[in-house]
């Protein structure tokens, strides 16, 4: 199964409204794949959870208002407010519906590796060269 694109019905269905400008939506939601795909391309099967996301936030709160009174008249906006964007979350989550991202490990080990020095031992006083014999209580001398 591959990534199907929301329809604006969807983003409605998404934000819980009855009636929405069906092209303002479909303009949103072909903004949020390309966001989407500048992080992960092709976009995974469940990548339109995030792209709903993203076209929602800018959907219902075009100029990103963090809060607004009515009252004498009163709106803070954030510094480069405004527009369709990726949240941190958004983007891990897209990584991470795409199978990347995560902690693992790479052993650089070639797989025929042995413990043994990989340089020519000298035989003579041992099997390992030199001063390899045991002695109880001082070790290998």
């Amino acid at each position: 199964m591959s990534f199907t694109t929301p329809t604006a019905e969807d983003l409605a269905l998404y934000l819980g409204l009855d009636e929405i400008n069906g092209a303002r939506a479909d303009l949103l939601i072909q903004q949020a794949i390309n966001l989407c795909q500048s992080i992960v391309t092709p976009l995974p099967d469940g990548a339109s959870a995030v792209v709903l996301s993203a076209a929602g936030r800018a959907y219902v709160n075009p100029q990103q208002v963090s809060y607004e009174t009515i009252g004498p008249m009163s709106v803070q906006r954030p510094s480069g407010s405004g527009g369709l964007y990726l949240t941190k979350a958004d983007k891990a989550a897209l990584k991470s519906m795409a199978g990347r991202g995560g902690a693992f490990t790479v052993d650089p080990t070639p797989a025929d590796a042995n413990p043994w020095a990989s340089w020519p031992l000298d035989d003579e006083d041992g099997p390992f060269g030199p001063g390899t014999e045991y002695e109880p209580g001082w070790g290998w001398v």
